[in-house]
């Protein structure tokens, strides 16, 4: 197995050898799917707390029964014993679902997206592309998610992610984590087509727009 097979690391020996270990009776395992430029990989991650929470911290995860492919396609997913860390700056985007959350009360799940507003949104991450809705403050623009921020990791939820016009995503994965740094553009669109909303003929009359009614 050809380690350090990613590309953009930012550390020495993330790809292989001695995984971080961790420690603390939260620990859990959850199953986790992640692209990077070349490859696939599917496995187990040892988090105490949220996925989301664990990759913005920009620190090797430690990760164990570990597959992988090449992202073309080309070959199914193989095992990968040898690999047993993984560098967040690697992975372009990460599928979750429920498992990649600890169990929340239902007030803690209402405060998680309270003040903030959903916005249907194409991100492109050449080569690929995912649609779906993101969740922000008030005043924030979608558009700003190309700016450096402290979250390195961005939540979509209802997330189709594609590469070259081929869903990646699955069944399971309800929300993909997309890397910022690989963020190349942001569009609000019609989730309906996955393209921008027409825009109405004539002149605004004073009410309400499209986007305001997006807010």
């Amino acid at each position: 197995m050809p380690f350090g097979f990613l590309k953009r690391s930012r550390r020495e020996g993330s790809g292989a050898g001695k995984a971080p270990v961790p420690s603390g009776p939260r620990i859990r395992g959850v199953p986790f799917s992640a692209v990077t430029e070349e490859w696939r990989l599917s496995g187990v991650m040892d988090l105490d707390g949220r996925l989301t929470d664990a990759l913005n911290k920009r620190e090797p995860l430690a990760i164990r029964d570990v597959r992988w492919a090449p992202i073309d396609g080309s070959g199914s997913l193989e095992p990968a014993p040898g690999l047993r860390s993984v560098d967040p700056y690697d992975l372009i985007i990460v599928l979750a679902g429920e498992g990649s959350l600890p169990p929340l009360t239902d007030a803690e799940r209402v405060a998680h997206r309270v003040h903030k507003i959903g916005y249907d949104v194409a991100l492109e991450l050449p080569p690929f592309r995912v649609l779906g809705t993101v969740y922000l403050y008030p005043g924030t623009e979608p558009e700003r998610l190309l700016d450096r921020a402290t979250e390195m990791f961005i939540p979509v939820t209802d997330a189709v992610a594609t590469l070259s016009g081929r869903e990646v995503t699955e069944a399971e994965a309800d929300t993909v984590l997309v890397n910022r740094f690989y963020l190349r553009g942001v569009q609000q669109v019609d989730r309906r087509t996955g393209e921008p909303p027409p825009t109405l003929p004539g002149a605004p009359l004073g009410g309400i727009s499209w986007r305001d009614r997006s807010r």
